[in-house]
């Protein structure tokens, strides 16, 4: 058995069991923003959902927009590329942290 089951995704729904007015504005905010075309297309919004999968690390979102990808018209070559945006972002974001660093290292006189 793994920590993360694939099945358990079926189950997000019931994360609202003791609170279903919350879930049920969740859903309806989440399907507002991803669930239809607007500004960006639903293929544009499940790359970005995937890379954001990707990048926060969870199995079952990246699951979910997998499918979701193909679903929505995109090809693996897409997916790829997104998932790299989703590195590259990451290990900038990490970098450029360096300046608070650097900064540190100057008051100190390092």
């Amino acid at each position: 058995m793994h920590y993360y089951e694939s099945d358990d995704l079926k189950k997000f729904a019931d994360v609202g069991r003791f609170s279903k007015k919350l879930m049920d504005k969740f859903f309806a905010y989440y399907n507002e923003v991803v669930g239809k075309d607007g500004a960006l297309s639903k293929r544009e919004k499940a790359l970005i959902a995937l890379a954001v999968a990707h990048a926060k690390r969870c199995p079952y979102c990246i699951d979910a927009y997998t499918t979701g990808c193909l679903e929505a018209g995109a090809n693996p070559e897409q997916m790829t590329e997104a998932i790299h945006v989703a590195a590259a972002m990451d290990a900038g974001i990490t970098l450029v942290h360096g300046v608070q660093m650097n900064n540190v290292l100057d008051k100190v006189g390092a």
